[in-house]
């Protein structure tokens, strides 16, 4: 598989893990958009929302407990966002899936 974020989880490419268990894998995003920009991603490749399965509702779950987790831990009690994005239209540029945190300053309304 040649998917970057595979290979960010699977330790092959340098990241700044933030938060990791058996289930993801959270780094700092290497262009962020907010003083706080962390990517959650499972470590089973699903390559977007869309592609999800039944089977699955709990580890998506999981992924969004572990990013209140991290905002907690980064001190983001003033708030905090959380992004996913899904498809060309919808912003996503890697094709595994995963959750953008976004918080240390405020954001605006709408995002763009």
């Amino acid at each position: 598989m040649n998917c970057i974020f595979c290979k960010i989880i699977e330790g092959k490419i340098p990241s700044t893990p933030v938060y990791q268990d058996e289930q993801g894998y959270a780094f700092a995003d290497v262009n962020p958009q907010a003083p706080v920009h962390v990517l959650i991603a499972p470590r089973e490749h699903i390559a977007s929302i869309d592609e999800a399965s039944t089977d699955q509702r709990a580890l998506l779950g999981h992924l969004l407990w572990a990013a209140s987790e991290i905002a907690r831990k980064k001190g983001l009690e003033n708030g905090y966002r959380i992004v996913v994005n899904t498809g060309s239209d919808g912003g996503q540029t890697v094709d595994h899936l995963h959750l953008h945190l976004l918080g240390g300053r405020l954001l605006a309304w709408p995002p763009g």
